[in-house]
């Protein structure tokens, strides 16, 4: 795989759009909007018009070993989708898009040029009373070429160990404080887990969902800079974000990148779960 860093990213104007764009753009031929929920049934109830949809646990991994999809699974998904490279993808979900956010960093793996996401996700939408509909999209399938993967947007384990050994980058646990502080192992009803709570040393603890108002669009930058700030985390030395399957970090990944601007922000995405359960490596407790 590729080490070679990615061209400049968009910038905070270009990844995200609202709720009123894609109403207004969901049908152009160019657009293509695709929703990604924690809830994989979530999409059959009810859906963007004219969007498609992925379920992160089957198309967006490898399911034969831990990791995120393969090229040549990607190639196909995207080409299914009816995706080419110079389509622009408008990504959204529930969970304040969630797993929308873990969707783009794959594609931002990959080389997708133009990836956005919807503000406010598949909440706004419906608190906004807009048109829903449970037909299934199936567009014309093209033939995608995707880029080989830019590792340098993922953080693995030799890495995270040598930052946290040495303190040569800051971590941020978007986890819960109850995750944080090792009094659970994983958000009630999730079955991933480890076998020690707590977390890796030096980290600290900013929940994801802090990034977002009430409405499940993202705080403003001058806030988020503020929020991250106040733990230290200013973006002047490189920043690793972590969660528990690496879905929450890559929310935060987005807006540390994206939102903020951020140069070096990795998303390690084999998270707690890897970490948590690692012989002989201690972890932190408060």
């Amino acid at each position: 795989m590729s080490t070679t860093t990615s061209a400049s990213p968009q910038t905070a104007q270009e990844v995200l759009v609202g709720t009123d764009w894609v109403a207004s753009h969901q049908n152009d031929s160019n657009i293509r909007v695709v929703e990604v929920d924690v809830d994989t049934k979530a999409y059959n109830e009810g859906h963007v018009p004219n969007a498609v949809g992925w379920a992160w646990d089957t198309q967006l991994c490898d399911t034969v070993r831990r990791d995120i999809v393969p090229k040549g699974a990607f190639e196909r998904l995207m080409g299914e989708s009816g995706i080419t490279p110079n389509t622009t993808v408008i990504l959204y979900g529930d969970n304040n898009n969630w797993f929308a956010a873990w969707a783009f960093w794959q594609l931002k793996v990959y080389g997708h040029k133009d990836v956005r996401l919807m503000n406010g996700g598949r909440k706004k939408w419906i608190a906004e009373g807009r048109e829903l509909s449970t037909q299934p999209v199936k567009p014309q399938a093209t033939t995608y070429q995707a880029k080989d993967a830019d590792t340098s947007l993922r953080a693995f384990l030799p890495e995270v160990m040598k930052a946290a050994a040495e303190r040569s980058q800051q971590m941020v646990d978007v986890r819960s404080p109850q995750e944080f502080s090792g009094e659970l192992l994983a958000p009630p009803g999730l079955p991933e887990t480890c076998q020690r709570g707590g977390h890796i040393p030096s980290a600290k603890n900013i929940p994801w969902a802090k990034a977002c108002n009430e409405d499940g669009t993202f705080k403003s930058p001058a806030d988020l800079k503020t929020l991250y700030g106040a733990a230290g985390i200013t973006g002047e030395k490189p920043i690793i974000a972590y969660c528990r399957i690496g879905e929450r970090s890559s929310h935060t990944w987005f807006v540390l990148k994206y939102l903020l601007g951020y140069k070096n922000v990795k998303n390690y995405d084999g998270s707690w779960t890897e970490y948590g359960n690692l012989v002989g490596v201690s972890v932190e407790k408060p």
